[in-house]
């Protein structure tokens, strides 16, 4: 019980000293503690509904998900027919969900279904396939999408429009925002202190889908226009720049894709300093940018982004370095927005906002202002309450106290962890607990002394057997918060974090930093009697 060795004592106190040292920082604004230059200065940051801020609850499109699909397959089809050796089919069908084509020749009809098969794949552990093919009167081929591929198909989306989504908030240097899936298709954001939600949606909301398309500059009419009557393999986009009937005509299959883009950023074009958005390919993105502008100058070929033509310029030379820039009636911001969403790419699916909420600072502080009060209610309250029952031992346990609380704050800060309502729901819990340990230990104190045994034997006695009682308790209290960390979201996160934090930091105050606290008195004064 006396073994506490010096080099004990001093390791004890500079952990906590330290941890509470981290403390600091989030007790000052923070414009203050970022004067402080080199010193490290970590703090705990505020959720949504303390710092204020946006939250939007996104949407996925799951009939433009399936309609890209077809679109997809569609595409594919063509290109794997037109394989040498190739197999001649009739125009490709897109209605009702399904794709249907007539082989002219019904000797390939195995050939045609060998090499559509290679298209499809199987669906997750279902047993299915992603898509159903069947022959219809030995020459016409049909493929209906299976419910398990367009399953799989939403599953694998959404989980890529999280990170794009994740991807495209980080690059606005917003702190601890919270993205996450909620049910098959939704994604709930929260980004603490941004009050623009409307920014945000823009951003967001922006599928990024960057294509590149040679013009066709076949003449229509108006009324075929209209009607969305065209060419064969060629299809009417919106034109931004307001071309005649603002509508362009482009070839369907796309000749460069955004998914090659290495790099986007906003710059100012040199002759009339406007807005534009600088992009570089990769190297085979590269390599194919100067095979086309080298084999179509004089012609226009379009940039088009979310199925609208921004830009439609003539190549006049070919264009070598695999880089170039994209023009339009673009401000400061939306180039910038442009190029974030380019950076962090394009969304696998279009998402649409179905809940927007905004919270502002003030609710946020009356929420801060409210659990600081109940937090010093309970501190008061247990300190009154530990003082009153057990004397100098209580004056341990509530120095404990003290020392715990500010000890979360440093463990929070230094994990650079983010603070909400429910985790000062947490963080009152934890406060109320954390002298449990102490009441278990100097109860057991208590009954020792009855048996008759001496001071430091009771001591002795109290911190060993309760400690096994304590250890048990905190366990299955651990066990609790742990569950609730791994299966639960947003706020009951942030209370298992902090009531997570909370055991392991009052256990170490109410059993080891107590314990050294007596011992310190025991060697000191010697006491013969005491009274707990």
């Amino acid at each position: 019980m006396l073994d506490f060795p010096r080099w004990k004592i001093a390791s004890i106190l500079g952990l906590l000293a330290c941890l509470m040292a981290l403390a600091i920082p989030s007790f000052f604004p923070e414009d203050q503690t970022k004067a402080w230059g080199w010193i490290p200065h970590p703090r705990v940051n505020l959720g949504l509904d303390l710092a204020g801020g946006s939250y939007l609850l996104l949407e996925a499109d799951t009939a433009d998900l399936a309609k890209t699909r077809i679109n997809t397959m569609r595409d594919q089809i063509q290109s794997e027919m037109s394989r040498a050796p190739a197999i001649d089919i009739g125009d490709i069908a897109t209605d009702n969900g399904k794709i249907s084509f007539m082989l002219r020749d019904v000797t390939k009809i195995d050939a045609a279904r060998e090499r559509l098969n290679k298209l499809t794949a199987g669906a997750g552990l279902t047993g299915q396939r992603d898509w159903d093919l069947n022959v219809v009167d030995s020459t016409r081929v049909v493929m209906t999408p299976t419910r398990a591929g367009l399953d799989q198909a939403i599953s694998q989306a959404m989980g890529d429009a999280t990170e794009v989504v994740r991807k495209r908030i980080d690059e606005l240097g917003t702190k601890e925002p919270t993205i996450v899936r909620q049910g098959s298709d939704r994604i709930v954001v929260q980004v603490p202190g941004l009050q623009n939600p409307q920014a945000l949606k823009e951003l967001i909301g922006k599928t990024a889908k960057l294509e590149f398309k040679m013009v066709d500059e076949t003449p229509i009419s108006p009324e075929d226009a209209a009607k969305g009557i065209v060419p064969l393999g060629t299809q009417l986009l919106a034109d931004a720049e307001g071309g005649p009937g603002g509508k362009i005509l482009v070839k369907r299959q796309a000749i460069l894709t955004g998914d090659q883009l290495v790099t986007a950023s906003q710059s100012n074009k040199q002759e009339d300093n406007a807005p534009i958005v600088n992009f570089t390919f990769n190297s085979e993105g590269g390599k194919k940018f100067a095979r086309i502008t080298q084999t179509n100058i004089g012609k226009r070929f379009a940039v088009v982004l979310d199925n609208t033509v921004i830009s439609a310029p003539r190549i006049n030379t070919e264009i070598l370095g695999g880089s170039g820039y994209i023009e339009g009636n673009f401000t400061v911001d939306s180039a910038n927005q442009l190029a974030i969403a380019l950076r962090s790419g394009k969304l696998p699916v279009a998402l649409k906002v179905v809940e927007e909420r905004t919270v502002g600072p003030d609710l946020g502080a009356d929420s801060i202002h409210a659990g600081v009060l109940a937090c010093t209610i309970a501190v008061i309250a247990v300190m009154i309450f530990m003082f009153v029952t057990y004397g100098r031992f209580g004056v341990y346990a509530n120095l404990a106290v003290i020392i715990n609380v500010v000890v979360i704050v440093g463990v929070l800060a230094l994990l650079n962890s983010t603070l909400t309502l429910p985790g000062i729901a947490g963080f009152v819990l934890t406060v109320g607990t954390a002298v449990d340990a102490n009441v278990l230990i100097n109860e057991r104190i208590r009954e020792e002394r009855r048996r008759g045994r001496s001071v430091l034997q009771s001591v002795e006695l109290g911190y060993k057997e309760a400690s096994r009682t304590i250890f048990e308790a905190n366990v299955t209290h651990a066990i609790s918060a742990i569950i609730m960390l791994l299966m639960g979201s947003g706020p009951i996160r942030g209370f298992a974090i902090v009531l997570l934090i909370g055991i392991g930091t009052s256990v170490f105050t109410a059993v080891v930093f107590t314990r050294m606290l007596v011992v310190t008195w025991i060697r000191r004064a010697r006491p013969t009697d005491m009274n707990i």
